[in-house]
This record gives structure tokens, sequence and C-alpha cells, in this order.
């Protein structure tokens, strides 16, 4: 009982929502003038509010701008950081496939080594287990070589059994700060080395510099614990703590951070092909300047655009509304059906509706010109269509003795009107390819083997009229031939040859290793649906002159087709 009345409820506050939206509507009815004049009062609302709006916005869009740029500097130098270390690790992984690595001739490994790496500014080290240095190319053959400088992450990568990026470390054996990439190597007999690849610190240098960063920033590599391994900025040495103690280990992102009260613009990013983070800072007060330039400078361009939009809106405003009132004009006459001109228009865009609205109006005349003669052609081949089908009917009805074989028969002889039908609707404007009507009739009777169907002859191109015939010609004559002509034995060639010569389309058919019977037709007394297309509807409707001869192995059909013969039924040839 209570459901009754919250439906009505329901209704009557749709209906008074609709008739809300209705009368609102109906108010906002006006000129394009109207709404234009109203865009620009909203454009120059109290130059305070307007301003701040503005340069609240600016500020967002110039702090986002900021932060991607850090974003893709950071990124930038953080691929070619890994892609530096990761070509070592791939030279490390070439070198680990020498022949020598075995270690029996340290001279033969030594010399590849240092020929792999003569264009690079890495060396190689070779470190056995207990941490000793058996080969290292910065240093001639045969040098004394210690104990490795790196013993933490050594360790580790022996234990690890993987690839693995050092920290910075002091190289003793070259008293200056560098990195290794390490590559555990297995030999045959059971021992552990590794393969090193070190490198300065300061090769890296190209991964931080200051054409790659916007004015008043810097950028650090530092490694897993902190220490720096290179810098653009030259207070910030190798080796050393990074003075920002505040940043998380991983960090990846843009902060602010406050660091012995100075207040900086951090970006960072960790790469984890090296477990290093890269590092992109710069005091808040050399980020915060191009800011407050720009709150100066727009708060004088909206002085300036404001000026400038109440003057062009009211010149645009009135061109657009005649421009609008002439077009509306040219829809109703367009509507109409009459003929259009295009109008010349101060706005491009106005006159370009205008045109649109010309091309349209003569798109029109022509399209209803193109569908009263398609209906007409339409109707005229429809009929065409119908007598033959009709013949096809009664010849079908007269020859066949039960009425499976009957349905059969004319289901097959409506396939082949089909498929000449469907050739003639594709190339209703060039005309149809005789080559193209010959291999769509002769494909459904084709024998596996290829070489007992063969065409010849040049392009052709026939009238939609002929080429039906044709079609059904081609379909019975195949159809004799499957029956009891040269594709009823596993043996039999049908030749169809084709030339034009002297306003004559010349057809041959010839059927080679037939096993000849006496035909159907001659049995039965009656004349055959083949014969009568041939006959008839290529003798009498094409002009066509016909002539059959029996050969000892098969049947030979000749066809002569002049060209523009009977019933403004052309035969064109194509090149």
């Amino acid at each position: 009982m209570t459901g009754v009345p919250e439906k009505d409820h329901g209704e009557a506050s749709r209906g008074g929502l609709q008739a809300a939206a209705a009368f609102v509507r109906d108010r906002l009815r006006r000129p394009f003038s109207f709404y234009l004049i109203s865009l620009l009062l909203v454009a120059i609302i109290p130059s305070f509010i307007f301003s701040f709006v503005i340069l609240k916005r600016s500020v967002d869009a110039q702090e986002q701008v900021v932060t991607s740029l850090l974003k893709a500097s950071t990124g930038s130098v953080t691929r070619i950081v890994e892609r530096e270390v990761e070509g070592m690790l791939t030279t490390l992984k070439v070198l680990s496939t020498s022949n020598a690595i075995e270690l029996r001739d340290m001279r033969a490994f030594y010399n590849r080594a240092s020929v792999a790496l003569a264009d690079t500014d890495s060396n190689l080290i070779v470190i056995d287990r207990s941490q000793n240095q058996r080969l290292n190319t910065r240093l001639p053959f045969g040098a004394p070589l210690g104990r490795a400088s790196d013993p933490e992450s050594i360790e580790l990568a022996f234990k690890n059994k993987g690839p693995l990026v050092s920290g910075v470390f002091f190289d003793n054996t070259d008293g200056r700060w560098a990195f290794n990439v390490y590559l555990p190597v297995r030999l045959p007999t059971g021992e552990s080395y590794l393969l090193a690849l070190t490198q300065n610190a300061d090769g890296m240098a190209k991964a931080v510099n200051r054409d790659t960063l916007s004015p008043g920033w810097n950028a650090a590599l530092v490694d897993g614990s902190g220490k720096v391994i290179v810098s653009s900025d030259a207070a910030v040495k190798p080796g050393a703590a990074f003075f920002l103690d505040k940043l998380p280990a991983i960090s990846i992102g843009v902060a602010n951070i406050s660091e012995n009260g100075a207040d900086y613009r951090v970006a960072t990013e960790f790469s984890v092909v090296t477990g290093w983070r890269i590092v992109a800072w710069a005091p808040r007060a050399v980020v915060d300047a191009p800011i407050l330039w720009s709150f100066l400078w727009l708060s004088l361009g909206g002085i300036i655009f404001a000026s400038l939009a109440v003057a062009g809106s009211l010149t645009i405003a009135r061109l657009l509304s005649q421009g609008v009132k002439l077009l509306a004009m040219d829809a109703r006459r367009l509507g109409a059906g009459e003929p259009i001109k295009p109008r010349r228009y101060m706005i491009t865009e106005v006159e370009d509706v205008s045109s649109a609205f010309a091309r349209a109006a003569a798109a029109r005349t022509k399209a209803e010109g193109e569908i009263h003669f398609l209906m007409r052609e339409v109707a005229h081949r429809s009929k065409n269509q119908l007598t033959v089908i009709q013949s096809m009917l009664n010849q079908s009805a007269s020859s066949t003795g039960s009425a499976s074989e009957f349905a059969e028969a004319f289901r097959k002889r409506i396939a082949g009107l089909a498929r000449s039908t469907d050739l003639m609707v594709a190339n209703a404007a060039l005309g149809v390819d005789f080559r193209e009507l010959a291999q769509g009739q002769l494909q459904p009777f084709a024998p596996d083997d290829p070489q007992r169907v063969v065409l010849s002859g040049p392009a052709v191109r026939l009238e939609t009229q002929v080429a039906q015939m044709l079609g059904m010609a081609l379909h019975e004559l195949a159809t004799n031939a499957t029956k009891h002509g040269a594709l009823a034995n596993a043996t039999g060639v049908i030749r169809l040859d084709w030339s034009v010569y002297d306003g004559m389309i010349a057809i041959r058919w010839r059927e080679e290793g037939a096993d000849i019977a006496a035909p159907p037709e001659q049995a039965s007394g009656r004349t055959g649906f083949g014969t009568v297309v041939l006959e008839r509807m290529l003798g009498m409707a094409l002009g066509a002159e016909l002539e059959r001869t029996m050969h000892p192995d098969g049947i030979e059909w000749t066809i002569r087709i002049p060209r523009g013969g009977r019933g403004d039924a052309p035969a064109e040839t194509g090149s």
C-alpha cells in the first residue's frame, strides 16, 4: 500500500525536473552574439580574481613541468649509467667464453682482453677465491699484483654466484676512486674466479654532465652505501658521503628537503641494474625564480588580453551573426532541393561551410539522376534475368526424368548464373574479364590436376549481357564434359582458347581424350540445355556464329561473336 504513493511521488519529481529543464532551455535560446558577449564578460571579471586564477594555474603548470623535466633528466642519467654498466657486463660475458679463460695461458688471455678493451675506459681484473689479483690489464703483464681493493663486494659476488655492480671504492692499484662490475666464472677444474671490469669513477662524469641539466641544477651518482661516485658539483667529492642525509635508501620521485638551514628541490631515481641512486638537486630560490617572473609577466598579459578580447569579441560576434544567418538560408534551400552557389565570407570557416552546402546541393542533384538511371538499369536487367531463369526452368523440366534430377540440374544452372552475375556486379563499369568468367564457371568442375583444364588467350573485357550468356554456355559445356566428355574419365583434357580479330571474338572449346559415346540428347531425342544456350541464346541474342566438330577423341565448339553485336551487347577488349 505504501509503494504506490512513493512511485507517484517519484514520477511527479521527474516530471517537475523535466519541466524545469525545458523552461531553462527556452530561456537560454539566444542569438550567437549573446553567448559570445557572455563569454567575454566571464573573461573580464575583476582583474584581481582573474589574475589570481591564471597565475595559480601557471604555478601549478610550471610545477608539473619542472617535475617532468626532473624525472626526465634523472631517467636519462639512469639510462646512460645502465647502458654503460650493461655494456661492461656484456664484455665480461664475451671474455668469459674465451678458451684461455682456463688460465693456463694467462698471457694469451691478457692480450685478448687488452685488445677487446683498447677503446674503452675499463680494465679487466681476474680475482681468485682468496681475493688475490691474478691478472690486471691496468698494469703490464707480469707486474706484481696484490690483493683486490674491494673485499666486501668480491665476497658478495662469490656468494651470490651472479653478476654484481660494486659501490665506489679507492683503487690501491691506480690510486683513484673506482667501481667494479663482477662476473663469477667456474672453470672445468672446479676453481672459481671473478672476472671484473674496473673503471674510474670520474669516467661516469658524462652521465651527470651539466649540459643535460637545467640551469642551476646539479646531479650525482650515489652508491648503495650513500657514497658519491661522481658529481657535477666540484664541491661534492667522489668517495664522500652525500651531503643530503635525509634521502631515504631508495627514493624515486621529486621532493623538497631542508638541510643545514637551506631548502633544496631534489629529484631521485633508483637504478635496478646497479643498485645506485641518481640524485638531482637545486636550491629552492633558483627553482622559484622563473615562477616569480611568470607572475609579473602573466599579470601584464592578463590586462592586455582583456583589452584585446573586448574589441575582438564584438567584431567577431557581428561577423559570425551575419554569416550564420546566410548559412541558415542556404540550409533551407538545400532542404528544398534548390541549387546553391558558394558565398564569400570574411571568416574562412564560414566560407568553407558555404562551399560544403554548394557541393552538397550539386551532389544531391547528381545522386538523384544516378538513382533514376540505376532504377531503370535494375528494372532492365531484372527482366533479362527473369527471362533467362524462365528459359532455364523450362529446359530443365523438359530434359530431366525425375524431380531430383530436375532440382539438381536447375540448382547448378542457377549457381552458374549467380557466378556470372557476381562478376557483372563487381565489374559493372569496366566490363567482365573473360578469363575470370571462364575460371569462375569451370572451377566447380575442374579436376585436381590443373593441367587438364587449359585456358589461353589475351585480356578481353565483355559487356555484362554478353558475359551472362557466355557464362551459361561455359557452364553447360563443362556439365556435358563431366557427364560424357573429357572430364568423365581420369585423363581427358579441355582446352579453351580465345582471340580477337577483325571485329570478332573467336572462342574455341576443344575436348581431348574423351571416351566417345552417343550424346544423351541423341539417345533421348531431346535437345540439351547446353545446345539451347549455344544455338539460341548465343546465336540469336548475340548474333554469334557457331560450329560444332566431332573428333575421334572429343567434341570441338567454335564460337565467333561480333564486337558490338545484336541487342546492344558489345564485347570490349582490355589491355
